[in-house]
């Protein structure tokens, strides 16, 4: 089933919603150490899909070329912008509403991220729903600690959620249409190792061990598909 890890990721929210609302202070001590946990295991799942390349001049080439590309469109600042731009349109600059809020400020950390991407082309492209359930588990969690602070309002984030890695999971299995069957193949192979390498960089991240704009590197999965065509036609 296609659209598996989009609803597991959407139910954990909803889950981690519901139980946010019977927490009102949860400890500093117990959400570093959960988020530590989470990210030893990000960690673990995007080693694994990075060894799975079986050229990694590739990986290198896509993972440079996007990176210029990243940042040369302020790729990561203007995600941030738009979120803010949102947020605008939901408060009033006299009321806060904390619905929206929390609608807003959900929707962005849910939303906007290399896992959602990965995770949903995953799903697509390979029926393989691993990255999308453990990005369920991490919102779960922090779906919980919002809860708990912003109010009901982070449950209708789900919406934008499922709308978002449900658009890419079903896109992504229409590929095969327009890819000959040995390309995509080994689009997948090394998609799947650069999208590996950009989640290695989200666990390091929430480790607070780095502080990599993994926004501005996810044009590398497009130039995956760029250079494994570079490299056929030469």
């Amino acid at each position: 089933m296609v659209l598996l890890g989009t609803l597991v990721n959407g139910l954990c929210i909803f889950i981690g919603t519901l139980l946010g609302l019977f927490f009102t202070k949860i400890p500093e001590r117990f959400k570093e150490t959960v988020m530590s946990g989470v990210g030893l295991a990000v960690l673990l799942i995007g080693l694994q899909m990075a060894f799975e390349t079986g050229n990694i001049v590739i990986v290198l080439l896509s993972l440079l070329s996007g990176a210029i590309i990243g940042e040369a469109v302020h790729l990561e600042d203007k995600l941030e912008y738009i979120g803010r731009w949102v947020e605008r349109k939901f408060t009033k600059p006299d009321q806060t509403s904390s619905i929206a809020q929390g609608f807003i400020t959900a929707s962005l950390i849910f939303v906007i991220g290399a896992l959602a991407v990965i995770g949903a082309l995953d799903s697509g492209l390979r029926n393989d729903h691993e990255v999308l359930i453990t990005k369920a588990i991490i919102d779960g969690f922090v779906s919980l600690v919002l809860t708990s602070t912003l109010g009901i309002g982070v449950i209708f984030s789900i919406i934008p959620v499922v709308l978002y890695e449900g658009s890419i999971a079903l896109l992504a299995t229409q590929i095969n249409n327009w890819i000959p069957q040995a390309m995509l193949d080994l689009f997948i192979v090394e998609m799947t190792a650069t999208g590996g390498l950009l989640i290695v960089a989200i666990g390091l991240n929430l480790l607070k061990l780095t502080k990599i704009r993994v926004a501005n590197l996810l044009p590398s999965l497009l130039m995956v598909g760029v250079v494994l065509a570079a490299a056929q036609w030469f």
